[in-house]
């Protein structure tokens, strides 16, 4: 009798232990996972911009992937009093593609060509982006809070060391930008130079991870 229920109880052990470790392993690859998500959600940079017309001055965070060929910027703008009586702020959502990486030495690198597109939201309850209804249909054809651009720009990255910066690196990049307004205004009137319809812009960007 006693030797049957030791084999019954080490069969038991058997069969439950093992789908017991599985359960245990499965879990964690579930937690992975969802770890793995949340740390993809943990921005990989701060950005600091000086004009675009997105602003005299945006600062923002971004994510890097796909090797590092794309980046997914989100800044706040400011725009201060010149002409106008109240400063303003914007919201742009940008994304860039870097192509080509060329490493010069062992602490810098080039990245020859740079290009995307970002739209940028102005945050003032003066500019709309549907035509208000004070007038005539058709009287405004575009919106005046919601501008789309496009871009094309270099960037030089310097490796930091480190032991002595939270930063991995810091990148210097110039940009030249237009918007469809301005291109509209371009393609209607010819006699447009280049400075008016183009924006240049210079910024910083600071690695973390």
């Amino acid at each position: 009798m006693n030797r049957s229920i030791i084999k019954w109880y080490v069969l038991f052990l058997v069969l439950v232990f093992p789908l017991h470790a599985q359960e245990e392993t499965r879990y964690q690859e579930r937690l992975e996972k969802y770890k793995a998500r949340w740390e993809r959600a943990i921005p990989r940079y701060t950005k600091l911009q000086f004009a675009g017309s997105m602003g005299m001055i945006s600062v923002g965070l971004g994510w890097d992937y796909y090797r590092k060929h794309w980046e997914t910027d989100v800044l706040v703008g400011f725009i201060p009093a010149y002409t106008d009586d109240n400063a303003k702020f914007t919201f742009t959502c940008k994304q860039n593609y870097y192509p080509w990486n060329i490493r010069l030495n062992d602490r810098f690198s080039f990245e020859p060509l740079a290009c995307g597109a970002y739209i940028n939201i102005l945050l003032d309850r003066e500019f709309w982006g549907k035509q208000p209804d004070k007038y005539p249909d058709g009287y405004y054809w575009f919106s005046t809070r919601f501008r789309f651009h496009a871009f094309v720009g270099e960037r030089i990255t310097l490796k930091l060391n480190e032991n002595n910066s939270w930063h991995k690196s810091i990148s210097f990049f110039y940009e030249l930008s237009t918007c469809d307004l301005y291109l509209i205004n371009k393609i209607g009137n010819r006699s447009l130079k280049p400075k008016d319809y183009l924006s240049l812009s210079f910024g910083l960007k600071l690695q973390v991870f």
